[in-house]
C-alpha cells in the first residue's frame, strides 16, 4: 500500500489516522468547530457541506473555507458533501455538484476532498482529474445505511474506486449481525494487501464500533471520531479513540 501524505499527515502508515467532521450551519460555527477540533488533536478535519445553510451559493462557500482553514492553521482539510442517498442532509443535481466541487478545487483551501463512487460517473471522472490537476488527494466513498453487502461486493466497491483514480478508497456500511462486522474486516485485511491506495472501512452503529478502532490490525489507515456531534452511527469520542488506538498499537 502506497502512502498519501497530506500536510504532513501520513496516510496509510502508522497507526490510523482520526478526522473529526465539521456540521456548523454558518460561517462562525464552523470557524469554532474548526479552533475546537484543532485544539483536541485530531490528524484530520472534514467538513460536512451539506449541513451548512448557504452551501448553494458559492461566495459563501469559498468564505465558510477560508474561516474554516483559518481556525484549522495547518491541520488537512477533507471536503465532503454527502448526498442525500447516502446518509447526508440534502438533495443536489448532478450540475450543483460538479459546480460545488470545482469552486473548492479552485479555492486552494482543500486538501482532500470526498466523491461517491455511485454518484453520475461522468460528473465523478472529471472531478478526479481536476482534483489531479489540482493537486488534491480524491478520496472515493461508498455509504450503506441498510445493510452489509456480500464480501465479494464490498471487495469490488473498493477495487473499483482505485480503478476509477481515487487516491484512498473509501467504504462504510451498517452491520446487522457480528459476521457482518467479521465479513467488513476480512475484506479489509485482503483489500489493503491486494490494493495500492490506502483503505477507509467501518461497520456502522454501536455493532461495528469494533472496527473504528482495530484499523491497524486489519489495514483501515483513517477512522471517524466525535468531537461533539457525531456525523453517522457508533462514532466514538475523539479523546477515547485516540487512547485505544495508542493501547492498540503498544501491543503490535
Amino acid at each position: 500500500m502506497k502512502i498519501v501524505e497530506v500536510r504532513g499527515v501520513r496516510i496509510g502508515e502508522g497507526i490510523p489516522k482520526i478526522c473529526v467532521s465539521l456540521m456548523g450551519s454558518c460561517k462562525e460555527q464552523l470557524e469554532a468547530e474548526a479552533i475546537a477540533l484543532r485544539e483536541a488533536g485530531a490528524d484530520l478535519a472534514e467538513w460536512r457541506v451539506d449541513w451548512f445553510e448557504e452551501w448553494t451559493d458559492l461566495k459563501q462557500l469559498i468564505d465558510a473555507l477560508q474561516a474554516i482553514r483559518s481556525g484549522l492553521g495547518d491541520l488537512p482539510l477533507l471536503v465532503t458533501y454527502r448526498t442525500k442517498a447516502e446518509g447526508g442532509q440534502q438533495w443536489i443535481s448532478c450540475d450543483q455538484y460538479e459546480a460545488l466541487y470545482q469552486t473548492v478545487l479552485t479555492s486552494g483551501q482543500a486538501d482532500l476532498i470526498d466523491l461517491e463512487l455511485f454518484f453520475d460517473e461522468t460528473v465523478i471522472c472529471k472531478l478526479i482529474h481536476s482534483a489531479k490537476e489540482a493537486g488534491v488527494t480524491t478520496v472515493l466513498s461508498n455509504h450503506d445505511f441498510q445493510k452489509t453487502p456480500e464480501r465479494e461486493e464490498l471487495r469490488n466497491r473498493l477495487k473499483r474506486m482505485e480503478l476509477l483514480g481515487a487516491d484512498i478508497a473509501k467504504l462504510a456500511v451498517m452491520p446487522r449481525s457480528g459476521s457482518d462486522v467479521a465479513d467488513v474486516l476480512a475484506v479489509t485485511a485482503a483489500c489493503a494487501e491486494e490494493m495500492q491506495c490506502p483503505i477507509i472501512t467501518m461497520a456502522m452503529g454501536g455493532k461495528g464500533a469494533i472496527s473504528r478502532m482495530a484499523g491497524q490490525i486489519f489495514g483501515s489507515a483513517v477512522t471517524f471520531a466525535a468531537l461533539e456531534k457525531a456525523s453517522a452511527p457508533g462514532q466514538i469520542p475523539l479523546h477515547q479513540l485516540k487512547e485505544v488506538l495508542h493501547l492498540v498499537a503498544s501491543l503490535q
